[in-house]
């Protein structure tokens, strides 16, 4: 019962990678530990496979469309990508199982993971539901702020490689907000920008990880239909009208996971 659920969330997932270009990994990660039982650490490195190829099909498909901005794929791809590598291969191997250890309370690696994947959701949450991006539409900043879009892209790394998020609450606002970018088009530069992290991270991780390629697979292709879905819909529905409602998802989640991990 736990993997139907699993796997039709699993469409959900590519469904919102499809209509906002944002939001797998968000999931990916939770359906993936609480769902088919995955260990956490294992299961960033599944979502990166997961999300990294999903987004690949969904940035050919707004490659079609004219709907990616390949200099800001650019800027960020290049500086998220270093620091996704040096966190999969050098940083994250070398935390310790166990982190703190003193009297009745363990935090081990696993938990502070689920710790901060759900404080990542909580704060992509708000963003939604308070739908931050209609605002910054309006603002009129100088193009091309090229340090700026480092610095974004040295974030988003970070978040990725620590987490196997692919980052798109954090790439689409600043798009947005850096290049005054129309959001059809942040999208699939998200999907692009996501793509090359989530599949350069997932590379890093080969050499460390046993990987069940038979479960992957049919979860990819599951997470690819709904892919599918959601580009129809995005046609279809605006998704400003479904990104607060898809945030009070994600906020549930979140603290649910919270309250699983620390009580």
């Amino acid at each position: 019962m736990m993997e139907i659920i699993g796997y039709l969330l699993s469409i959900f997932i590519g469904i919102t990678l499809g209509l906002i270009g944002a939001g797998g990994s968000i999931l990916t990660v939770p359906v993936l530990v609480y769902l088919f039982h995955v260990h956490p650490t294992l299961a960033t490195s599944y979502s990166l496979f997961i999300v990294g190829f999903t987004s690949l099909i969904g940035s050919l498909i707004k490659t079609k469309e004219k709907c990616i901005d390949y200099q800001a794929v650019g800027y960020f791809g290049l500086s998220s990508v270093i620091v996704v590598l040096v966190v999969r291969k050098i940083l994250l191997i070398h935390i310790p199982e166990v982190i703190i250890a003193m009297d009745h309370f363990q935090l081990t690696k696993s938990a502070l993971t689920m710790i901060a994947f759900a404080l990542l959701m909580l704060g992509s949450s708000w963003s939604m539901i308070t739908n931050k991006q209609n605002q910054m539409t309006s603002l009129h900043l100088i193009k091309h702020q090229v340090i700026k879009m480092i610095v974004c892209g040295i974030g988003i790394g970070l978040v990725t490689g620590f987490l196997g998020a692919g980052g798109g609450f954090l790439i689409i606002p600043a798009l947005v907000v850096l290049l005054d970018m129309p959001i059809k088009k942040a999208i699939g530069t998200s999907l692009m920008i996501i793509t090359i992290n989530s599949l350069i991270g997932f590379l890093g991780d080969m050499d460390h990880v046993s990987i069940d390629w038979i479960f992957l697979l049919k979860l990819l292709s599951v997470t690819i239909f709904g892919l599918f879905i959601g580009n129809y819909l995005q046609k279809k529905i605006a998704a400003d009208l479904l990104k607060p409602l898809f945030g009070w998802f994600v906020l549930l989640m979140g603290i649910y996971i919270l309250i699983k991990e620390l009580f």
